[in-house]
């Protein structure tokens, strides 16, 4: 991988890990659905919450997110929830809701340190550059291709277009990370580099699959 100049990261699972465990909904979900809806069955939580799933993976661009919080409220039994209710759904939550992995911040100083350009390229709402700026990480990138504001998500090719022209290269000089494969295979077939970061995985691992971020030496 001598002549890659830049990396792509992906942001859920390669650079941060939730709170709490879980992407979404927000780790104090039942906690705020149940100040406002002291009665609601709290067996009906996992449903909806599975429910809420369904709704993200059918849509192609990023979910609208009160359509999101709607479509499990519907299915805790409130149909029609305050303003109030689905602000406080919406809005930033108290404490830091991601965490880096230990091995990322290193790994980004060490980079940046070989004159690597680094930006992300994340389907998520808009707002991830804030929460990075929290994690104080957000200065090692020149930017960030978010879904949300781009208006489509992986594995469309504006994606990772948007990636590799925020640190000014060429596919051919830049490394895609994500931990989805699927998502690496499309970046591959458009020209870029590629590794699978699975944190999951024992080694000895494939080609182009990795199990810590300390795997990327350019």
């Amino acid at each position: 991988m001598s002549t890659i100049r830049g990396v792509l990261f992906d942001a859920g699972g390669v650079l941060t890990q939730p709170v709490g465990g879980r992407w979404n909904p927000r780790f104090d979900f039942e906690g705020i659905v149940s100040s406002h809806h002291p009665d609601v069955d709290q067996d009906l939580f996992a449903s909806a919450i599975a429910a809420g799933q369904r709704f993200l993976d059918a849509t192609l661009i990023t979910a609208n997110r009160t359509a999101y919080h709607r479509e499990m409220l519907a299915m805790l039994d409130i149909p029609h929830p305050s303003d109030r209710l689905l602000h406080e759904l919406e809005a930033p939550a108290a404490g830091p809701v991601i965490e880096l992995y230990p091995d990322v911040r290193p790994v980004l100083d060490r980079l940046r340190a070989a004159g690597i350009r680094m930006s992300v390229v994340s389907d998520t709402w808009a707002g991830l550059e804030a929460m990075f700026a929290g994690l104080d990480i957000a200065h090692y990138f020149d930017g960030f291709a978010i879904s949300e504001i781009l208006g489509c998500r992986k594995p469309d090719p504006r994606m990772y277009a948007e990636g590799s022209r925020l640190v000014g290269l060429p596919p051919h000089e830049c490394l895609f990370v994500d931990d989805d494969p699927e998502l690496v295979a499309a970046a591959v077939a458009l020209g870029y580099h590629g590794l699978t970061l699975d944190r999951t995985a024992e080694p000895p691992t494939p080609p182009g699959v990795i199990t810590t971020l300390d795997a990327v030496a350019l």
